[in-house]
């Protein structure tokens, strides 16, 4: 393909991207909490960081290989920083949002704390 279209492709995917982080930013400022925001942030900079990174292959097809490992950078890392970032909200207690109904983490730290108490009764038993 000639190397014009080429751009206008990569130029298109790159708009495409800076509309997706655009639309990303308005929906950080209306969700109604920090986890909502990390999860729509991440989520968000994810794509829209992929796509420009595509349209950077169409531009230089040359270099290929080095978009690879950056797409795939990319693909590890913003999860697992956001996830970080949410386990360390939720442990200083950053408030919920009154919307929220469902506190998964809480209910599986309960049943780990039931478990260990079971575990350490079951041990004590043994013991004697």
């Amino acid at each position: 393909m000639d190397q014009e279209y080429l751009n206008i492709i990569g130029g298109v995917i790159a708009i495409i991207g800076s509309i997706v982080l655009l639309i990303s930013s308005l929906g950080l400022v209306r969700m109604p909490d920090a986890y909502n925001r990390i999860q729509v942030g991440t989520k968000a900079s994810t794509m829209g960081t992929i796509l420009s990174i595509a349209s950077l292959f169409f531009i230089y097809p040359d270099w290929f290989g080095k978009l690879l490992i950056l797409v795939l950078f990319v693909l590890i890392t913003n999860p697992v920083s956001s996830h970080v970032i949410a386990r360390a909200a939720y442990h200083i207690k950053v408030p919920f949002s009154s919307r929220t109904v469902v506190d998964q983490l809480k209910e599986k730290e309960k049943v780990d704390e039931r478990s260990a108490l079971h575990r350490k009764v079951r041990t004590q038993k043994e013991g004697e």
